[in-house]
This record gives C-alpha cells, structure tokens and sequence, in this order.
C-alpha cells in the first residue's frame, strides 16, 4: 500500500511500473479542500492541492490498465463508511473487513513525516466521524482556486463508486 499526494508525485513515471500497481483514488470537492489546506498553509494555489496532476494520473492509470481506476468520494464514506469501503474493496478485488471501520487512536509508524503538521484528528479518532455537510466560507482568491479545479475534479468524479 502506497499513499500518495500529487503535488510529489514529480518527475516522469515509468509506464511499466505504474501498470504494475493497482491504483485507487480518492476525491475531495476542492472547496472543501482549499478550506482544509489553508488552515495549516494560509493560502492556496491549484498546484498545492493538486487536482490537475491527480487527473493525469488518473488518465495514465486508466491508459495502463485499459479501465478506469476506482474512484472514491471522501462525502460517500463519511455517509456511509461501511458501503464505500465494501465498493472500493469490491472494485479492487480485496476481502472487506469490519476492521476498517475502527481503529485504536495513536500515532502509527505508517503515517510518515507529515503525520505532526496533518493527522492530530486523525490520530484523536477511533473510527469514521458522521458526516456533516458544510459549505465553507472562501476568499474570492480561494473560489477562484476552487473553479480552476473543478473540472479535473468532476472528470474523476463521473468514476466515483456509488
């Protein structure tokens, strides 16, 4: 298992070993991410949350594979955390396990160096928070980040499970 943000994803990728990976991606409305993002950065660019580069990989996945790479929506499973993650392993070919749905709270070895600036939520949680709709509030500069991302966003959403 590999987690990977795009924005270090840099460099040319290697067709052969990208198709030699099963690939799955996860999606965000970029509203909510820009809201996310700058709470520790202060503001943002299209590049930082990087909907362009994880549409290219998306594509490159897709052109490897011949098939499109499982998409799942973060909405979906905080909705319904059981569903979502029973499609995504579904659609990976993997055995769902009611372990997914909780976890001790901690910091884990897998959580590498961003864990400190990032995962204090996380690492207080000990399963899925209920999901809350919010609509954050945005500068001009923020929705203008957001409309620039849109469309690299709603192309990988047509593939979200449901």
């Amino acid at each position: 298992y590999q987690k990977h943000m795009t924005h270090h994803m840099v460099g040319p990728i290697d067709p052969d070993w990208f198709a030699s990976l099963t690939h799955a991606f996860l999606i965000r409305h970029p509203a909510q991410v820009v809201a996310s993002y700058r709470e520790k950065r202060g503001s943002v660019t299209a590049d930082d949350i990087g909907f362009a580069q994880q549409r290219k990989l998306f594509e490159l996945a897709q052109s490897v594979t011949d098939a499109p790479p499982p998409v799942i929506e973060s909405s979906d499973v905080l909705k319904n955390p059981k569903q979502a993650l029973s499609a995504l392993c579904k659609a990976l070919d993997l055995a769902f396990d009611e372990a997914m749905l909780q976890w001790p709270a901690g910091r884990r070895a897998s959580d590498g160096v961003w864990a400190p600036h990032w995962y204090h939520a996380v690492e207080a949680s000990t399963g899925f928070a209920p999901y809350q709709a919010k609509t954050p509030e945005l500068s001009a500069q923020e929705r203008r980040v957001v409309s620039e991302c849109l469309d690299d966003y709603y192309a990988l959403q047509q593939y979200a499970l449901g």
